[in-house]
């Protein structure tokens, strides 16, 4: 069994590339292959990754070619430290793609029919999406068996995740999503006890959610490190491993596990 994870959210600085980078190495230390896949313009995961920019025939553009042969263009990640993680990289050449895919047959099925007939062998995959509603997350959405969304504790990205429910149930509908994707939850970020915006919005997340039965995570705790090591190309489990914030990520991953029907690799201590 596979997973497809579409990183959703129509509001820039929520921590899309941060949650996708991350859960990429978490799930590679859980012994899985993971594929990451760069749909946003900014080619944000390059840097995260600590990768070089691609010419454009190395990039994700080319999958979605209609001349595509099957020969995915992917990049071993962190190579130095697993063999277990590869990014299909992105950037600037996809602002054309975007534009091709709204005058295209099946523009919004073209990555799904593009997994569907050259699957890859990696057990997660993971799309990092633009911040914006329109064609490349459409994409995401029709290739995709689940989606998170990150949103930050702030009113303006909180409306902006009202829109994208909205957008999420129009078009699986319009699109006749069998199955439909499950929104495995939402993921707060870039949280800040100390700010009361962000412990009262924090706590009336879950009963507005628990309406449309979608779960919220705990947050993802704000912190100046994940800038330091995402400017270093590496997640933050490999530039400080003792951060607290390391274990922030472990629910998503749970949860993961639990949808994939893997048990957890965490090593625990024998009782003396």
């Amino acid at each position: 069994m596979s997973i497809r994870l579409a990183v959703i959210s129509n509001a820039g600085g929520s921590g899309k590339t941060t949650l996708s980078t991350h859960l990429a190495w978490s799930m590679s230390q859980q012994k899985l292959k993971v594929c990451l896949m760069d749909l946003d313009p900014q080619g944000s995961l390059t840097l995260f990754c600590g990768l070089d920019t691609p010419e454009p025939e190395h990039t994700i553009a080319t999958v979605l070619q209609d001349n595509f042969d099957g020969n995915w263009t992917l990049t071993p990640c962190w190579s130095e430290y697993t063999d277990r993680v590869d990014i299909c990289q992105g950037g600037m050449v996809l602002v054309a793609t975007a534009d091709e895919l709204v005058v295209h047959k099946r523009g919004a099925y073209v990555l799904g029919d593009r997994l569907q007939d050259y699957p890859l062998p990696h057990e997660v995959l993971i799309f990092d999406c633009p911040a914006t509603l329109g064609p490349l997350p459409l994409m995401a959405l029709a290739a995709c068996t689940h989606i998170v969304i990150p949103v930050q504790l702030e009113p303006k990205s909180i409306q902006g995740a009202a829109k994208l429910l909205e957008w999420y149930y129009y078009n699986c509908q319009h699109l006749r999503l069998r199955p439909i994707p499950e929104i495995i939850g939402f993921i707060p970020n870039q949280y800040n006890p100390r700010r009361a915006a962000h412990r009262e919005i924090l706590k009336a997340l879950p009963e507005q959610l628990q309406e449309m039965n979608i779960q919220i995570f705990a947050p993802i705790r704000d912190s100046t490190e994940f800038v330091n090591a995402s400017g270093q190309g590496l997640p933050l489990h490999l530039y400080r491993k003792t951060h607290p914030a390391v274990a922030d990520f472990q629910p998503l991953v749970s949860q993961i596990l639990k949808i994939l029907g893997k048990p957890s690799q965490k090593k625990t201590k024998k009782a003396s």
